[in-house]
């Protein structure tokens, strides 16, 4: 095999506010808990179904670390694009080696852009109507003050 590619692209919904933390070397890193989900009519029954996957997101690009703890809540819908890695670790109270999943964002490889928010959704959508709407050549704009300027 001539090279491999470990990327993993997301779209999802944040099931908490993000956690951030200080690392040993004084950078920050945020780890965040993001739900997929899918739906699908069941041929049998006929109901909606829905099953919802968790995924473990980690943070250590410093600029995206800024962003998603001044910018995002739980709630928000995201889209990432990372790495995924295993780490491994002893329990020391069982004595047993244990496995922790993550999508890690690190480096130039490595997207976060923030979709929506749970908070300002319909304010965000309410601003392009307005914006719209104050067009001079749209239809809907009842001003007439616009005339008043036109030179010729």
């Amino acid at each position: 095999m001539a090279g491999s590619l470990n990327k993993v692209l997301l779209i999802g919904r944040l099931g908490a506010d993000p956690e951030i933390k200080q690392m040993v070397n004084g950078k920050s890193v945020a780890r965040l808990s993001l739900a997929t989900s899918n739906t699908w009519k069941d041929k049998n029954t006929g109901e909606k179904k829905e099953k919802t996957e968790w995924h473990r997101v980690v943070i250590f690009n410093e600029g995206l670390v800024n962003v998603v703890q001044q910018y995002v809540k739980k709630g928000a819908q995201v889209y990432i694009e990372g790495e995924l890695t295993t780490r491994k670790w002893r329990d020391e109270k069982l004595g047993t080696d244990k496995y922790s999943t993550e999508i890690v964002l690190q480096g130039f490889n490595s997207t976060f852009k923030i979709l929506s928010s749970k908070n300002n959704q319909p304010d965000a959508v309410q601003e392009d109507k307005t914006e719209k709407s104050t067009l001079p050549n749209d239809e809907n704009n009842t001003s007439n003050d616009l005339d008043d300027e036109i030179p010729f």
